[in-house]
């Protein structure tokens, strides 16, 4: 049976470009403001916010989150 989901608004999406769309999106300072985790904060780099993002889940569920409701709010509809 298939595990997919199609409706999944993350389908597809990598953590890298997540991470990087809403670095592009709110810049380091305020990413690091609404998701205070030292990888976004000291001396913050995709690379090393992704080595942390992929081996601490509950960190990973809080970006996939703010980039979710920014897609929503930037195209005014709910995925």
């Amino acid at each position: 049976m298939n595990d997919i989901n199609p409706r999944d608004p993350l389908h597809g999406v990598t953590l890298e470009r997540i991470v990087t769309e809403l670095v592009d999106q709110f810049g380091w300072e305020v990413l690091g403001q609404r998701i205070p985790i030292r990888c976004f904060t000291h001396d913050p780099s995709v690379k090393s916010s992704l080595r942390f993002l992929r081996k601490t889940p509950w960190a990973r569920e809080k970006v996939e989150g703010l980039y979710l409701s920014s897609m929503r709010d930037r195209s005014g509809n709910p995925l």
